[in-house]
């Protein structure tokens, strides 16, 4: 059974509108929204559920939540239809081809999922809208503050992340850090700690980052000679709601840092380079190769 918490909005009806869906029992949680720069809080009602229907598959059996007695009390007790026939007309071949039951609820009540359609919603019709493609900051409230993602609704799975990043400095530094005859002492070894280390201080650094139970941290360094580099990848691997990319980036950066502090004192010109994520697993999204 998929559940279907449907809200519309309008600023000064009519107005600008926004309108969303929050869907869940077909995978993970998912939020859809849209606006329209003059429209109606009834139009907006109604397209949120034929969004929301849209979106689920033909056949399907979906319960729709909405606070809107004008969309529920029109299809459930056939409430006479004076204006937006195109939307009634789009409603009901969007309906016809799923199985729906129609329930209405009070809005602003508490529940949390019609609150956050309301938020939505809301949101989309007071900002502009996400980039094409509908993506959007997920560290950003629909009043356009920093906040931290919730998580509560997905999936606990299995995430790596695999992330690299390079220390460039001299032929002569590069050697003396080969030889381990640098006067801070085993650059590598101490490098690699560092980095396993910040890998688990990750939500101490980074504000809005979850708190991760970290199933595995390594750290590997290895001498370029071809690029005169110390090149640093790190694997990250947890078993949880959210991804591990920030612990692996985290753990090469620190790393990375690491080494620069050991050697800069006979080579000024060492450079951190390129810190990037190169491989993830796990999560709604899948996987990723970057490289």
């Amino acid at each position: 059974m998929i559940s279907i918490f449907t809200d519309g909005a309008c600023i000064r009806n009519p107005g600008r509108g926004g309108w969303a869906a929050v869907i869940l029992g077909d995978g993970a949680t998912r939020e859809i929204y849209g606006r329209n720069p003059r429209t109606t809080n009834n139009r907006m009602e109604m397209t949120a559920v034929i969004e929301g229907l849209a979106a689920v598959p033909r056949g399907a059996q979906v319960t729709v939540y909405s606070d809107s007695q004008y969309v529920v009390n029109t299809m459930t007790r056939n409430w006479k239809r004076r204006k937006n026939q195109d939307l009634w007309r789009a409603l009901d071949r969007e309906a016809a081809a799923r199985d729906v039951t129609w329930r209405w609820v009070r809005g602003h009540s508490g529940h949390p999922l019609n609150e956050r359609a309301d938020r939505l919603a809301n949101g989309a019709a007071k900002r502009r809208p996400p980039p094409a493609g509908g993506s959007h900051l997920t560290h950003v409230d629909d009043e356009g503050r920093a906040s931290m993602v919730d998580v509560g609704s997905k999936a606990v799975t299995q995430r790596v992340a695999v992330a690299r990043g390079a220390v460039a400095m001299q032929p002569e530094t590069l050697r003396l850090v080969a030889e381990n005859a640098m006067e801070k002492g085993d650059v590598l070894g101490v490098a690699r700690v560092a980095g396993i280390m910040a890998a688990k201080k990750t939500a101490e650094l980074i504000p809005l980052c979850h708190p991760l139970p970290l199933d595995k941290v390594s750290v590997d360094l290895r001498i370029d000679e071809a690029r005169s580099a110390v090149e640093i990848e790190a694997t990250a691997a947890t078993t949880a709601k959210t991804g591990v990319e920030m612990e692996a980036l985290t753990a090469v950066s620190v790393a990375a840092l690491t080494v620069y502090d050991m050697v800069k004192a006979v080579d000024r010109g060492t450079a951190v380079r390129s810190v990037r994520l190169v491989r993830k697993t796990g999560g709604a999204s899948g996987d990723v190769e970057l490289e």
